[in-house]
């Protein structure tokens, strides 16, 4: 305890001073603390941060002093991937009669904030609801583990993805300073998204925004700092106002299946996929580039466009499942709520 208010009357005299003092660095210094004490790896990156971003090496090595190393993050992560999800199996997942209810709640609930972020992004109410709602159902799944337990033990002791994730944590310590938060007090998933919107450190640098206008950005518990953030992040990866999301298909061709796109990045123009045989069930533009998917749906087989507004989502998560979902739900809640 001494030795972890030592820490903060330091940060703060440096003028880096981390409220969040019921969480204190050293308060919760269980059995497991110290589980990086003399790691040759954590002094390098104390090296690194004090030399790139001018931390204090000492307090940092303080800092990492109360830092657990998770064994249930690791066996999350390292847990054997699914047997991949046809379409109708993963719609069930997310586009559900408790999730739209509480979308129009949550849409009720932060009306103004936004309307005002829909006037400012360009981005649809229901999206940014949509998104918010697949990611932690309105906020009540959000990740319990401290974002820097999380960070360090993948980090430091998961070789397969250890460089992304030291990245992510330098990106974690950079904004804790500039928020002037505890970042012991911060939690996400166990790969240390965070809040409302899971952001990851770097997206939250990035994209995250202080829509409420209170001097700090808070996408753990205020809804309206995560409301603009979405919105930003979609305005930032080149959301396209008014415009479409996806159009269903029909293929006239015994040859069309052959023009399905190979991973999420657009490949080829509307003109040219109808070239292959591709009709669309909307008028929509010929240069318009874009995604040509078949999905396994509960009636049979889907063949469906995705426009550029559908690729933006996939920027959030790199899954055209994901992306229908999300546009799917979204069309939901708005109906639901009775918005055309």
């Amino acid at each position: 305890m001494k030795k972890g208010m030592q820490v903060l009357r330091a940060w703060a005299a440096r003028g880096m001073h981390w409220v969040g003092l019921a969480g204190a660095i050293g308060v919760s210094g269980a059995a497991a603390a110290g589980d990086y004490d003399g790691s040759p790896q954590v002094a390098e990156f104390v090296s690194e941060m004090t030399r790139d971003y001018g931390f204090a090496g000492e307090q940092l090595m303080a800092l990492f002093h109360d830092v657990e190393r998770k064994q249930s993050i690791l066996d999350a992560i390292s847990r054997p991937a699914e047997r991949v999800k046809t379409w109708k199996e993963y719609r069930p997942i997310f586009v559900t009669d408790a999730r739209i209810s509480r979308g129009v709640e949550f849409w009720n609930q932060n009306a103004e904030a936004l309307a005002r972020a829909e006037k400012e992004y360009g981005v649809p109410a229901q999206y940014i609801v949509s998104i918010i709602g697949v990611e932690t159902v309105y906020g009540r799944n959000t990740g319990n583990f401290k974002v820097m337990d999380a960070l360090s033990t993948l980090g430091f002791d998961y070789p397969p993805r250890a460089d992304f994730f030291r990245k992510e944590l330098k990106q974690f310590l950079l904004l804790a300073r500039e928020q002037q938060v505890d970042p012991l007090s911060l939690t996400g998933s166990y790969a240390g998204a965070m809040g409302l919107p899971q952001f990851m450190p770097s997206s939250f640098r990035a994209y995250a925004v202080d829509f409420d206008g209170d001097g700090h950005i808070n996408i753990w518990s205020d809804p309206t700092d995560a409301i603009g953030s979405v919105a930003n992040y979609f305005k930032q990866h080149g959301w396209h106002t008014g415009e479409p999301v996806v159009s269903q298909a029909e293929l006239g061709t015994s040859t069309a299946e052959d023009a399905l796109t190979q991973g999420l990045e657009p490949q080829m123009n509307l003109s040219q996929l109808r070239a292959q045989g591709w009709r669309t069930h909307d008028v929509l533009r010929d240069d318009l580039m874009v995604t040509a998917m078949r999905l396994e749906g509960e009636q049979g087989t889907e063949y469906w466009v995705g426009l550029p507004n559908f690729y933006v989502i996939t920027r959030y998560n790199r899954s055209a499942m994901y992306a229908m979902a999300v546009h799917q739900l979204a069309g939901e809640i708005a109906r639901a709520r009775g918005v055309h």
